[in-house]
């Protein structure tokens, strides 16, 4: 028998279990219905982190939900980086110590509206893969990544003593048209191997029968999303189709919308989406908002979604979410917490107010150089000799720029169309001869009007503006897809440059580096630099570009990502205080793709602008 001072019966072993009795989770034998919001670690600098979950915990969450981006933390095949930003497990640990709970979202596949749905851009290395399906390859790659990411998960599982309550697998599986059935229980086997049969599985698709036939298996517990948009029984009658018994859940109810770039803002009245929370509420489910903080994608990370034509993600994920993308608390997440307080007690104490931000206001940069005359820079190793072109792929670069050059093989004194099919130009190609002449787009203009001598060089320019992560049925192939074309006679003997401009620039330059002697042009692809003092405190800032057209921004090496202000509607790139100096300058690198303008300058904004409506107010 047992003995000593805890008798067996008043401390169950801890377990996070469905009831398809009571139609609720089971949390240490006793009902459990959670409220949870979504974050995204990697849309958000580590330093922040703290901050963000402190402020979902004071809204009275009792879990947030995460994403795991596997091509995050595997850029390479079978080579891993979990630190600094990417230190997942302390994150994690975070998490618990904040006291939430974690629904995780391991994929394979995330959507995300991140780059390629977080699947690695290194997979298409096999042309003909078949991506989220049985396909061995990409199972093999898959298996490989699960085996050293799921032993970090185990330990932090509820049922160990951790704090994850329930792990998804896949992500809106139902969307997608293979419909492989003998694709999920491959995964359900792996997740059940490597993280015990004690965990929680479960699925998530939208409310439409035909998604919820192919993206539920036996075995998981289907979930479902949906917005304020929709009748909320209606929606989890849904779930009852497929679920008869068990919790209700909506894991993904949407606080906001993502913005793309050329459309309108995005946004979703605080009215709606609180009468939609208390409803939901009302009958027991269990919700998770999507997002609760949505961020930023830096760097190369936006998605692109695939509806009719290529429609690429804004820099910046705020979502119009509860907290901003700065972090800030809004009337929306007010609304929601009060919501939340008719349901449950909300934990005692303020709720930490808005980041400090600070408007460093003009800075001058000047032109360091054209891109063209910096390519032993930017491609020390020297260009890649093909008869025709190679997409990104099969050279091996998975994001940012690739220079294609060739010269012009005959006189062309008339005007020529110099051109590509649709679709085979992804996703820019800025073209020069001579000078700038324009640029090629995916699923814009497809053709420009050249002319030129016989030997005069041909240089194209593409960038890769994030591989599509929802809507499309094929592999989201990057740079020239097939033949450029001069009136029709199709261009060879190429030399192709894959650049490593955020190498260089991670190592000082072109700040370290001799001025360069620059042509006084505007037009086309170049650098500018230039730099700020902070008055001695590094507080958040918004980054404005007045009269510049398109291009990519780095502050002291770091990629605060795309700005597009020519297309909108995001104005502002946001610049978290934890990437600057305190003390000592700051270092601007712009490399502007099509014309900067004649006084280059960049104000920097103590609030953002994602509208592109606002922008005569902004520009005097």
């Amino acid at each position: 028998s047992h003995t000593g001072p805890f008798p067996q019966a008043s401390s169950p072993a801890r377990s996070f279990q469905l009831d398809y009795e009571e139609n609720c989770f089971r949390k240490d034998g006793a009902p459990f219905r959670y409220i949870s919001g979504s974050i995204h670690y990697a849309r958000v600098p580590r330093p922040a982190w703290r901050d963000r979950l402190l402020k979902m915990y004071m809204s009275g969450l009792s879990a947030v939900q995460v994403y795991v981006p596997w091509n995050y933390h595997e850029p390479l095949p079978g080579v891993y980086d979990f630190a600094g930003d990417r230190d997942v497990e302390a994150f994690l640990d975070l998490t618990a110590e904040l006291g939430l709970l974690v629904i995780l979202r391991p994929g394979p596949y995330i959507c995300a509206e991140w780059e390629m749905g977080g699947l690695p851009a290194w997979l298409l290395w096999k042309p003909d893969i078949v991506l989220r399906s049985s396909d061995p390859d990409y199972l093999a790659a898959v298996d490989s990544w699960l085996h050293v990411l799921l032993p970090k998960i185990k330990p932090r599982l509820y049922q160990h003593g951790g704090n994850i309550i329930s792990v998804q697998v896949e992500n809106e599986y139902g969307s997608y048209y293979a419909c492989d059935y003998g694709y999920l229980r491959h995964l359900l086997g792996s997740f059940r191997a490597l993280l015990g049969s004690e965990v929680l599985l479960f699925t998530t698709d939208s409310i439409q029968a035909e998604e919820l036939r192919c993206g539920t298996l036996q075995g998981l517990y289907a979930t479902i999303d949906f917005g304020p948009g929709s009748n909320v029984t209606e929606a989890f009658g849904a779930q009852r189709r497929v679920e008869p018994r068990g919790p209700l859940v909506n894991s993904e109810y949407y606080t906001g919308w993502l913005d793309y770039w050329g459309e309108a803002h995005a946004s979703t009245s605080s009215a709606s989406v609180a009468r939609g929370l208390e409803d939901m509420l009302q009958l027991g489910a269990n919700v998770n908002m999507y997002m609760f903080h949505g961020g930023t994608n830096f760097v190369y990370w936006s998605g692109a979604d695939f509806k009719d034509q290529y429609k690429p993600v804004t820099t910046s994920y705020d979502y119009d979410a509860p907290l901003s993308e700065a972090g800030d608390p809004t009337k929306k997440l007010f609304a929601i917490r009060t919501v939340i307080s008719k349901f449950q007690s909300l934990p005692v104490g303020p709720m930490p107010p808005a980041t400090l931000k600070y408007a460093y206001g003009w800075v001058a940069l000047r032109k360091y150089a054209d891109l063209l005359d910096v390519l032993d820079v930017l491609c020390p190793s020297g260009p890649i000799q093909s008869q025709f072109p190679l997409t990104f792929e099969a050279i091996k670069q998975a994001h940012g720029f690739v220079l294609y050059r060739t010269q012009l093989p005959w006189d062309v004194l008339d005007p020529a169309v110099l051109g590509a099919p649709p679709h085979h130009v992804c996703d820019r190609g800025y073209v020069m001869l001579q000078k700038y002449r324009g640029t090629l787009e995916r699923d814009g203009q497809t053709t420009l009007c050249v002319t030129g001598r016989a030997g005069e060089t041909l240089d194209v320019l593409l960038e890769n503006m994030g591989r599509i992560s929802f809507g499309a049925n094929i592999s989201d192939f990057k740079g020239l897809l097939g033949n450029l074309s001069l009136d029709s006679s199709p261009l060879s003997n190429w030399l192709i440059y894959p650049l490593a401009i955020d190498t260089a620039v991670q190592q000082g330059w072109p700040h370290t580096a001799p001025p360069q002697s620059s042509s006084g042009a505007r037009a086309g692809p170049a650098f500018y630099t230039g730099t700020f003092e902070t008055p001695g405190i590094a507080w958040d800032t918004f980054v404005k570009f007045p009269g510049w057209s398109k291009g990519q921004l780095w502050i002291n090496g770091f990629n605060l990502g795309r700005y597009w202000p020519r297309r909108g509607p995001q104005q502002t790139l946001f610049v978290p205080g934890s990437v600057l100096h305190v003390g000592r300058p700051n270092n601007i690198t712009v490399l502007e793709l099509e014309g900067a303008p004649s006084t280059p300058l960049l104000l920097f904004l103590d609030r953002p602008l994602f509208n592109r409506t606002l922008k005569k107010v902004a520009q005097d």
